[in-house]
């Protein structure tokens, strides 16, 4: 991440500017975290088109953020919303959540419960507050036709509409089965074309400048700092690799379940395929543990701030 350090937790008096009330506290509240970030990752597993797609919603809304000059807190907030935005898609179908072609009202009225299943599953969690913005309102729009409350401009709250943009620019220049991702220039264009409806327009202007200036490209197709995501030559890029998994480990393409042979080179990574499909193994969720790690390493914690007010009209 672009001009931020990560903090040492075991050594830090306040975190967020949060005091810290004693040690055994702090890694209670470490623990706490890691469980948020744990179950995120099982989340995101079960997509097979949507490989390190957490983590870059994450660096993206984090360096809008820091390019507002928002405080360092707010900023390791909103990029800890960003990596939970999705939980609620735990309580998608398979059927749906992996379907290749274009999604039936049906379906799509399905997905759009997502943003009220994660606050549901996330609201009982002692550090709820620290992410509930971003999970139960990543989907609302300026013009007020997101969902699921249909808010409109300042009453969408700016974590949300952060990660709301960084969310939409990931899924444009993804790539999946039926369609190669964008060209980044051409996404920026679209969120350009739709500020003010679709995108808050100061944010949407910055991200821009953020994408025009070259500082959004080294988070394109990665699922980690200097990982690309691996292709599948059937299924495109579909999978990512952990920084422990060694030359010649065997790494499986979560779509087609197609087995390949990983390859650490000095030009970067490459995968050949063996031939040969493992559907257990590809099915079978893995939680990066390194990373997780590191971004409660980078994140901090924060102590919950009660109950805001737009909890109370969501869930009135």
């Amino acid at each position: 991440m672009e001009n931020i350090t990560p903090c040492r937790i075991e050594s830090a008096t306040t975190l967020f500017g949060q005091p810290y009330v004693s040690e055994g506290s702090v890694q209670a509240q470490i623990d706490l975290l890691k469980s948020l970030y744990a179950m995120a990752m099982m989340v995101e597993a079960r997509d097979a088109y949507t490989g390190g797609h957490l983590w870059r919603v994450s660096r993206f809304a984090g360096l809008l953020a820091e390019d507002l000059g928002l405080p360092v807190a707010e900023v390791r907030k909103i990029m800890l919303g960003g990596f939970l935005h999705d939980l609620g898609k735990v309580g998608v179908p398979d059927a749906i959540l992996n379907k290749r072609d274009r999604l039936s009202d049906e379906e799509y009225a399905i997905i759009k419960t997502h943003p009220r299943v994660g606050a549901d599953l996330l609201a009982e969690h002692p550090l709820a507050a620290l992410a509930m913005e971003a999970v139960l309102m990543h989907h609302e729009t300026p013009d007020g036709r997101g969902y699921p409350a249909g808010l409109r401009g300042e009453d969408i709250p700016q974590t949300a509409r952060i990660v709301g943009l960084a969310d939409a620019y990931d899924a444009m220049t993804s790539s999946r089965p039926y369609r190669a991702g964008m060209p980044e220039a051409r996404a920026l264009d679209i969120i350009g074309e739709h500020l003010g409806s679709q995108f808050d327009a100061a944010l949407g202007e910055r991200f821009i400048a953020l994408g025009r200036a070259g500082r959004l490209s080294h988070i394109v197709g990665h699922s980690e700092p200097g990982i690309p995501v691996q292709r599948c030559p059937s299924c495109g890029p579909t999978m990512a690799v952990s920084r422990r998994k060694r030359d010649g480990d065997l790494l499986y393409c979560p779509s087609c379940s197609g087995e390949f042979r990983l390859h650490r080179q000095p030009g970067g990574l490459a995968v050949t395929p063996t031939g040969r499909q493992d559907a257990a193994e590809a099915a079978r969720p893995l939680v990066d543990h390194d990373l997780i790690a590191d971004l409660t390493a980078e994140a901090g914690l924060l102590l919950a701030e009660g109950t805001p007010r737009w909890w109370r009209q969501v869930f009135a």
